[in-house]
């Protein structure tokens, strides 16, 4: 075994170790912010659903 490759062998298993945490802490971040626009999203909708007048909904038309 080459002990002069040890340094370059640990080094590179840092690097390695530090771009994958940084991987998964954007990949959290994302999928953070998309939950966050996914309620946004059912948060709009709920809100025009209520003011809607009452009368809309309660009639079906089948002879369309």
């Amino acid at each position: 075994m080459d002990v002069g490759n040890i340094p370059a062998l640990a080094t590179s298993m840092a690097q390695e170790r530090t771009a994958n945490a940084v991987a998964i802490t954007v990949f959290k971040k994302s999928m953070d912010i998309q939950g966050a626009m996914a309620m946004a999203l059912i948060d709009a909708v709920g809100q025009v659903q209520q003011n809607l007048p009452p009368h809309l909904g309660n009639n079906i038309n089948t002879k369309a």
